[in-house]
């Protein structure tokens, strides 16, 4: 166990020097929990982090991307209310013919009208948290600005780690 942990501690030393974001996202969330307690979330959407908690302590932060102008993620005190490992969306997505072939790309099923001989096919949201209804934290890009259509990406570690460490009825408090 102890040449783990100087691996580990190693690899962060590298991670950190190299400013390297997923290998530091992979080290840090794979590390054991060091809290027992129940989790909670917590999103800044100023700063664009979100923070898990056990038992008061915080165990893990995480960048991320909210909403952009026109698509704010909500504000206030929410919980968990389902959990998707492999959710896609039901909005925002492409059009796709028989063949796989994409159609119409990055279409919004509100607004956009389905081509003839397709089919919608969502966007991937990996390891889904909704905590208001159509909204939730979940794996996605991160340009380094809100950029969303309201739900909060996270990078794929980091969205399997809060997404592993909550349940339903978890505590999820978004703060402008």
């Amino acid at each position: 166990m102890n040449r783990l942990l100087q691996f580990c501690a190693l690899c962060a030393i590298f991670a950190t020097i190299s400013g390297c974001g997923t290998v530091t996202d992979l080290l840090t969330s794979n590390l054991p929990e060091s809290h027992p307690g129940r989790p909670s979330i917590v999103v800044s959407l100023r700063a664009q982090e979100a923070y898990l908690y056990r038992g008061g302590y915080r165990t893990a932060s995480s960048r991320i991307s909210s909403g952009r102008e026109g698509y704010r993620t909500p504000v206030g005190r929410f919980q968990v209310i389902r959990k998707d490992e492999d959710h896609r969306s039901s909005l925002y997505g492409d059009y796709v013919d028989d063949s796989g072939r994409v159609v119409k790309a990055n279409i919004d099923t509100r607004r956009d009208s389905k081509p003839p001989h397709s089919h919608f096919v969502g966007t991937p949201m990996p390891y889904f948290l909704e905590f208001s209804p159509g909204y939730g934290l979940h794996q996605g890009y991160l340009p380094g600005v809100p950029a969303s259509h309201g739900c909060i990406r996270m990078p794929y570690w980091k969205a399997r780690q809060f997404y592993n460490a909550v349940r339903l009825g978890t505590p999820v408090e978004v703060k402008p």
